[in-house]
């Protein structure tokens, strides 16, 4: 374990509990903690797989991406290359990442899309409690334990947590 001496602490706009700054969300603009948000609920670790590398860079305003969108590359460590198995044969694939940028949120928010009033659930916005983007995305090709795909709006340097064939009840 590694003491700083400078932490930094905050008090949660609900509880009124002196938080320090790694357990306190900023949502509408208030500082909650993760108690009054999860209760005492445990986190868990995930591990990445790879990373994303391309152009892409969170927009400085509004939202979305700035940057040439195209082929992304998604660079998986190499100890990920055994479980690639038959994955060319697929011409879609789901990529699960970790919004690694995200800070504050908004509960309601005009949606990017089409500017209707929704909650972040009704939306594809980055800035989430749970950090966790998916998106289907177009599988061009593998190079070693590398991934070609065009589509994916994750910004560079994005952790990527699964890659998984793309599959939808609703599509049969």
């Amino acid at each position: 374990m590694v003491k700083t001496k400078t932490k930094k602490y905050y008090k949660c706009s609900r509880c009124h509990r002196t938080i320090e700054e790694n357990n306190i969300c900023i949502i509408d603009d208030s500082q909650v903690c993760v108690i009054c948000l999860y209760g005492k609920t445990k986190p868990f670790k995930i591990y990445p797989i790879g990373i994303v590398k391309n152009v892409l860079m969170r927009a400085k305003k509004g939202f979305g991406t700035a940057g040439k969108e195209g082929i992304s590359r998604i660079e998986l460590f190499e100890s990920q290359k055994p479980f690639l198995y038959k994955l060319e044969e697929e011409k879609i694939i789901t990529v699960v990442y970790y919004l690694h940028e995200a800070i504050s949120i908004k509960s309601v928010f005009n949606r990017g899309l089409d500017s209707k009033k929704v909650g972040v659930f009704a939306s594809r916005t980055p800035y989430r409690l749970s950090k966790i983007g998916i998106q289907d995305v177009k599988l061009l090709k593998i190079e070693g334990a590398t991934l070609y795909v065009e589509g994916l709006d994750a910004i560079n340097d994005t952790p990527v947590l699964d890659i998984k064939m793309r599959w939808s009840n609703f599509d049969r």
